[in-house]
């Protein structure tokens, strides 16, 4: 659906989005609303390696991917160097972009990137240290990511009609990736997300263990190679068997692993939003702050349970406040979330 900043001829968009895998995600809805708004023009997500082969062949609004080089705050964390040769732009430059639009945070780094593709018309997020662009809102820490993007959709005249959440398309091969990994699954199988890659986003393990072991159900506990430990400890805590399934399937395949299952308990963290993407339930762990900026829009399928954590449980310190200095600690800020809440959740949605 378009609205009245429409612009007119476009035939080709590109929007710079290089994050992970939640990232991607909560930027769904607006990337759809652009596809809509413009439907014969070739969307150009600029991201990563891993977007490229993950959307390569998959539905959706994405019709290629281009892979950046190290960039500075954009490919790369802002704590390291690295910037785009000339001859990337320059290659850019020449598919003669319509539009370019910034998905990816306040602009100090981002922006120059969008402005050095020589689009027609820029759009994007500005916080108070980054270049303006044609087009553009100021970026707020505190404003949930999926509206946030599609604010900036509509800077351009595209609106979502329909729901906000992200859906995702399984693929067949994602589903051959599964059976060949993992074969048949068992039925009513719940799935368990234990780690994040904040310390501070992750509920104790043995809760998950106690929360899986009183649902009754068959249970995979999914994590990457740098929480096996955090998996492994799940598993360990658990009277019933249950399966781990750490880096053995791709992305796709984990997509396809969640759709499979009746549920998924996680915390805040990327695996979270995939499994909510291809339609499993979800109950979700989430800091107070943190569920404005990323938890679910909606209730029906999915429940996330909040701590009110205000300050740094090791020291006092506030980080509610954005501007304040970090700490350093990275102690559970959600160990005060009960299982009985969690357990209920869970027992909720499976019925």
């Amino acid at each position: 659906m378009r609205t009245r900043h429409w612009v007119p001829e476009v035939r080709s968009i590109a929007v710079l989005r290089a994050n992970a895998i939640g990232d991607l995600l909560l930027a769904y809805p607006a990337l759809e609303a652009l596809k809509a708004a413009y439907p014969q023009a070739r969307l150009t997500l600029l991201a990563r390696e891993w977007h490229a082969r993950f959307l390569r062949g998959r539905p959706g609004p994405v019709d290629e991917v281009v892979a950046l080089p190290p960039i500075k705050g954009v490919s790369l964390p802002d704590t390291e160097e690295g910037e785009a040769p000339e001859e990337f732009y320059a290659g850019l430059r020449r598919r003669r972009f319509d539009l370019a639009l910034q998905m990816h945070g306040g602009g100090r780094y981002s922006n120059p990137c969008v402005r050095r593709l020589g689009a027609r018309v820029t759009a994007g997020l500005r916080a108070a240290d980054a270049e303006p662009l044609d087009r553009w809102v100021p970026y707020v820490y505190y404003q949930h990511e999926t509206m946030r993007y599609l604010e900036v959709a509509g800077l351009v005249g595209a609106r979502l009609d329909g729901p906000p959440e992200p859906r995702l398309a399984v693929t067949r091969d994602d589903w051959a990736q599964l059976a060949r990994v993992l074969g048949p699954l068992p039925r009513g199988l719940v799935a368990v997300h234990p780690g994040a890659s904040d310390p501070r986003r992750r509920w104790p393990a043995e809760r998950f263990a106690r929360v899986a072991d009183r649902l009754n159900r068959p249970v995979v506990v999914t994590g990457t190679g740098s929480e096996r430990d955090v998996v492994a400890r799940v598993v360990a805590a658990m009277r019933t068997p249950a399966r781990a399934v750490v880096d053995e399937l791709g992305i796709g395949g984990l997509a396809a692993l969640y759709a499979a299952c009746d549920l998924l308990i996680s915390n805040d963290t990327g695996p979270r939003h995939l499994a909510a993407a291809v339609g499993t339930p979800t109950v979700g762990i989430y800091w107070c702050g943190n569920l404005i900026n990323a938890g679910p829009l909606t209730r029906a399928q999915h429940r996330p349970l909040l701590s009110w954590t205000l300050a740094c449980p090791a020291c006092g310190g506030n980080r509610v406040d954005i501007g304040m200095k970090d700490c350093g600690h990275r102690v559970s800020w959600v160990a005060d979330i009960p299982v009985d809440a969690v357990a209920r959740e869970a027992a909720d949605l499976l019925t």
